[in-house]
């Protein structure tokens, strides 16, 4: 079967990844009975993730005949003779009009009708809802016949929430463990101070069972002298029970009585006193000293940077207006000092500074100065954190057009989807994950991650 791209504009592009076979129509019947079939408008609404009956039904709005789609064959019939490319020039019509996002023109996209039967394409792409034009005919149609939910939504919606329950249940059950763990290790804790304390007591009250009755150990059984060797070895008579009055072995002492919380409070405080008294008065003049001078040289080289960033911005805008090259302004800005952020980031802002709504229209017309300083995966980072850096500078209007900007660089191949995606989850990570940008960037974002998902699975 043969395909082709979706959308006439794209119709020159070999990798375009939205394809839709080719129509293919039969004239059937004579004189008034004569009908046009589209043989395969089941595969062509498919590829269009629209019903067969949507574009058979605006087929017959726009040419003024009866149409007609029947669900069980899959016919599609429109009154009259009709030639292929007059209803392949309705069908690019019908996907302007239903199935391209107005936003960035990409064919993903979701009927949804609102509380107040309007229409809206929602774009799995970019999150752009575009208004649809409600005076067309096939409007009427397809609010008395919308568009079936997508299978799958409510089970998924379960599966979502059975996880995070079974995640809830996991973290109950690992704080149950730490506190049995504890609790265990307290006992153990417990079991070996009173142990240490029982030995010391009943030492003594074995020596002296033992001095009354070596006669009786002998007289055992034959294993009995053997346990009595061991007794005499381990009971030992020349031992003297004495009490150590060294300072080690009163911190023993201490730390055995108290517990473990109040003895390393005891141990800190003493260690901190000993550091205090030798620590010299000089060194604690000197150290007010050392943090003014280290504030004054981090003062001077934030100022340095903002110089040289500053330097920058006007070297760009100022070859920007002399209408140099993108490889002239490449070859000018390497003999000024700056680190690559820093440049980037001065690029990026010098391009677009005060742009608001159209930043995506901008960014498609100056797309040949960024993918001059885009070579790499390193220099793909560079670019997304300068689109970062402006987010946070420009105006409401411009943040909100981020994910078509993105997607402008996607389709011109100076950004990958595998950077996007990295740069994306280290930014929700980081202190400025509740910026605005990730909120737009989350569908463009989400919508790469299912069309990887899908091209494994191919």
């Amino acid at each position: 079967m043969a395909l082709q791209n979706i959308g006439a504009a794209n119709s020159d592009d070999a990798f375009y990844r939205y394809k839709m076979p080719k129509m293919i129509t039969k004239i059937e019947g004579r004189g008034n009975g004569i009908k046009t079939n589209v043989v395969n408008m089941v595969d062509i609404a498919k590829a269009l993730a629209r019903p067969a009956s949507y574009t058979t039904k605006y087929f017959g709005c726009e040419l003024g005949a009866q149409s007609k789609f029947d669900e069980k064959t899959g016919v599609s019939l429109v009154n009259g003779a009709h030639d292929t490319a007059k209803l392949a020039g309705l069908l690019e019509n019908f996907i302007k009009k239903y199935v391209q996002c107005y936003g960035c023109g990409n064919p993903e996209t979701e009927i949804i009708i609102t509380k107040t039967q309007m229409l809206n394409l929602k774009c799995a792409a970019c999150g752009f809802i575009s208004d649809v034009d409600m005076r067309d005919k096939l409007t009427t149609f397809i609010l008395k016949n919308p568009p079936e939910v997508k299978k799958g939504t409510k089970d998924k919606k379960a599966l979502r929430r059975a996880e995070k329950e079974r995640l809830k249940e996991g973290e109950a059950a690992d704080e149950e463990q730490k506190k049995l763990k504890k609790e265990v290790k307290k006992k153990g804790a417990v079991a070996s101070k009173n142990g240490t304390s029982s030995k010391a007591t009943t030492a003594p009250s074995k020596k002296k069972a033992g001095a009354g009755s070596d006669e009786d150990h002998h007289s055992s059984s034959p294993n009995g002298s053997q346990a009595g060797d061991n007794d005499n070895d381990d009971d030992g008579d020349d031992v003297q029970w004495q009490t150590d009055t060294s300072l080690e072995a009163a911190r023993q002492r201490i730390q055995e009585q108290l517990s473990a919380v109040t003895a390393e409070m005891v141990m800190l405080s003493t260690d901190e006193a000993k550091q205090e008294k030798k620590l010299p008065p000089k060194a604690e003049k000197e150290h007010p000293t050392n943090g003014n001078a280290e504030s004054k040289v981090s003062e001077a080289d934030n100022s340095v940077q903002a110089n040289n960033y500053d330097n920058l911005l006007a070297e760009i805008k100022g070859n920007l207006k002399k209408g140099s090259s993108p490889s002239q302004l490449k070859t000018a800005l390497s003999s000024l000092p700056g680190s690559p952020v820093e440049v980037m980031n001065a690029l990026f802002e010098a391009l677009f500074d005060g742009a608001g709504k159209g930043f995506a229209k901008e960014v498609t017309k100056k797309k040949n100065y960024l993918t001059a300083f885009v070579q790499d995966e390193e220099s793909q980072m560079l670019l997304l954190g300068a689109v970062e850096s402006f987010c946070q500078k420009a105006s409401a209007d411009a943040v909100k057009e981020v994910a078509l900007a993105l997607k402008v660089l996607y389709d011109i191949d100076a950004l990958e989807e595998d950077s996007i995606i990295q740069w994306y989850e280290a930014g929700l990570v980081g202190d400025n994950k509740n910026l605005p940008v990730w909120k737009n960037v989350k569908p463009f974002v989400h919508w790469l991650q299912s069309a990887e998902s899908e091209s494994e699975e191919e």
